[in-house]
């Protein structure tokens, strides 16, 4: 099995089809409705908050509300209130069994929940899928994390529509480091592998540091890509505001960080600070308009012509090797 990651892989151009990149279309159709582009933002507390998901629903992103400190059925029914899609993040803990029983019995239910644990190939996470499915059967279910082929493929067994890979790849996730285990150096080589097994969407989680990662996340396998830091630090983001030497940065930090459970236990998670970065509607049109330049690339006019682009594998005895694939 080769291994890389996204700093030793650089795709390959093929023949321009497009008189202008403003024609690719880099949608994306993920579960029951199609998204601007494939990307959402992660389910952290420093990165995504009420106000934000409420502006990336009404502006045809796709986002996941994460679960911490949120009465998730006043937000769900806020989102209905709003004619705006539900998407939201369960445990798997008797609370998050409550959540879902009372979604169900006030009838506004969730038109996306991920189950969300480090861990995501666990006997925990077969039983919360099946509740959802019993209580919440139109729900689309997303679970993980996983890092592996069996991971994936067990998840999908036991019902959930779309997997979720990466165990420990991001900027503030000290998981490789605290337990020896993760994808953590080589997330895109763990996604390529996941990939090859899966029959249903798969959501690339961690590593992103560029924008051009995502378009290598797509070739490799992912139908959708979540990204943490990129999308932390805007001037509408929810971590708290710090000024070193004159310059505004925002905090943000792991979910398992001591920062966001509150206590030092079982801590696989750190706090960094993030440059201030602006706006966010900002970022997304330039991803969105990097991605096309991607396609452009690709030969093709869509997101899915990504997957057909070669390779090359910088560095190492198999530098160049996928050039004739």
């Amino acid at each position: 099995m080769e291994i890389f990651d996204y700093d030793n892989i650089l795709l390959l151009p093929r023949k321009c089809r497009v008189e202008s990149r403003s024609e690719c279309d880099p949608s994306v159709e993920f579960g029951p409705r199609r998204f601007k582009l494939p990307v959402v933002p992660a389910n952290m507390k420093t990165v995504v908050d009420e106000s934000i998901t409420e502006w990336l629903a009404a502006n045809g992103y796709f986002y996941v509300m994460h679960r911490f400190d949120l009465d998730a059925v006043a937000y769900a029914r806020h989102m209905r209130e709003r004619g705006l899609f539900v998407s939201i993040s369960a445990g798997v803990k008797a609370a998050d069994y409550a959540l879902i029983d009372r979604l169900a019995a006030e009838g506004l239910g969730a038109d996306y929940i991920t189950i969300d644990i480090a861990h995501g190939h666990a006997d925990s996470v077969q039983r919360m899928i099946a509740h959802i499915k019993h209580k919440l059967p139109q729900t689309f279910v997303i679970a993980g994390n996983v890092g592996t082929p069996e991971g994936v493929i067990d998840l999908e067994n036991w019902g959930a529509d779309a997997t979720k890979v990466g165990i420990g790849p991001g900027k503030v996730c000290i998981t490789r480091l605290k337990t020896g285990f993760g994808t953590g150096g080589w997330q895109l080589s763990a996604l390529k592998w996941c990939a090859r097994v899966a029959t249903k969407p798969i959501i690339a989680d961690g590593g992103i540091r560029h924008h051009g990662d995502i378009a290598k996340s797509i070739r490799f396998g992912a139908s959708m890509v979540m990204v943490g830091s990129l999308f932390a630090g805007h001037e509408e983001s929810p971590g708290k505001t710090v000024e070193v030497d004159g310059k505004l940065y925002k905090e943000y930090y792991g979910s398992a960080s001591d920062f966001n459970k509150g206590e030092y236990k079982h801590v696989e998670g750190k706090r960094i600070l993030e440059p201030v970065k602006g706006k966010l509607p900002d970022t997304l049109r330039e991803m969105e308009e990097d991605l096309q330049s991607s396609i452009s690339y690709s030969g093709g006019t869509s997101l899915t012509d990504l997957r057909k682009v070669n390779y090359v594998v910088l560095g190492g005895e198999n530098a160049g090797e996928h050039l004739f694939m």
